[in-house]
């Protein structure tokens, strides 16, 4: 399926998404159907590095608060700027950090470069925390504005934004997987000695992957401000978004595009549901619970379970 075929059936499902969620007429599945779309963006954001690269991102959380932070500041600055721009503004100063770490860390490999992501998000942490101007460690209120033209309330707004988004980094994921780019991530992830001696330009690359991946990670971030209305630290930099965006990709499989969206729908529905029936403090251990499942029974998550039977299957 070519890129222009793909990208309108991506639209007409997103608007048929938004249509279903607006007929269910209870203001809930827009909150929950944020959270769900906002982790099918950052699963695969972290996919393009992750899996098509091979370069695991512990530090997640880092470039979504920049894309967060950054919608702070312009918000601080009180410049009238559209919620759009500023998600192109948060991927923007996110893909600049990607790009900073993957000049400086990518030449380290496997579990060292694994630290320095983490590294990089308790560094930027800490500089968030003691920056009094975006509320430092006690936080700041973001107002929503009290409508939008053509939708009924600012959450659905937010709801649109990112299905929006969504269907950018899926299409972006799929055009990447299917064009010489992809391959040249592929050579990496699959022996990275033997393409740099087969004249791949690794290096090149990487920061190409590291900027791509920060980029999205940051403008699934940008909207958050105005989703939870008091930003802090806390709240941006939270556990559950480096887990999670690992967990997805590896979950749903990380080798295709399709991987991260099932194990982002999968495992986020779940957490809303738990959050709902018992409590937020459950959601790690599902993710626990699915991943123990995963590595065991199908370690090349979801996508590669159903090849291996469809291959049994034709023979």
């Amino acid at each position: 399926m070519r890129l222009v075929g793909f990208l309108l059936i991506a639209i007409v499902l997103a608007l048929a998404v938004f249509a279903a969620a607006r007929g269910v007429g209870n203001a809930y599945v827009f909150y929950a159907g944020y959270v769900i779309l906002q982790y099918v963006v950052i699963a695969t954001a972290w996919n393009i590095l992750g899996g098509y690269t091979g370069y695991v991102n512990f530090g997640s959380s880092a470039f979504f608060a920049m894309g967060a932070y950054s919608t702070v500041v312009m918000v601080e600055l009180e410049l009238p700027i559209p919620l759009p721009i500023m998600v192109v503004v948060g991927g923007i100063v996110s893909g600049i950090v990607g790009l900073g770490m993957g000049y400086l860390t990518l030449r380290l490999r496997g579990v060292f470069f694994a630290i320095a992501t983490l590294a990089l998000a308790i560094v930027l942490e800490t500089i968030i925390v003691n920056w009094d101007f975006v509320g430092g460690g006690r936080g700041t209120y973001i107002i929503r504005p009290r409508s939008v033209p053509l939708f009924e309330d600012y959450v659905q707004y937010l709801f649109a934004i990112m299905l929006g988004l969504a269907v950018i980094a899926l299409t972006t994921a799929r055009t990447i997987e299917r064009s010489t780019l992809g391959y040249g991530f592929a050579t990496i992830r699959d022996d990275e000695l033997a393409a740099e001696a087969s004249g791949v330009p690794t290096l090149r690359l990487k920061l190409i992957a590291t900027t791509l991946s920060g980029a999205f990670m940051g403008m699934a971030g940008a909207p958050f401000p105005y989703y939870i209305s008091y930003m802090q630290p806390a709240s941006a930099f939270a556990l559950d978004y480096g887990v999670n965006a690992i967990a997805m990709p590896m979950i749903g499989g990380t080798t295709s595009w399709v991987g991260p969206l099932i194990g982002a729908l999968l495992l986020a529905t779940l957490q809303q549901l738990a959050t709902v029936m018992m409590s937020g403090v459950v959601n790690l251990l599902i993710v626990g619970v699915l991943l123990i499942v995963f590595v065991i029974a199908a370690p090349d998550g979801i996508v590669g379970l159903a090849r291996k039977i469809i291959a049994r299957w034709r023979t």
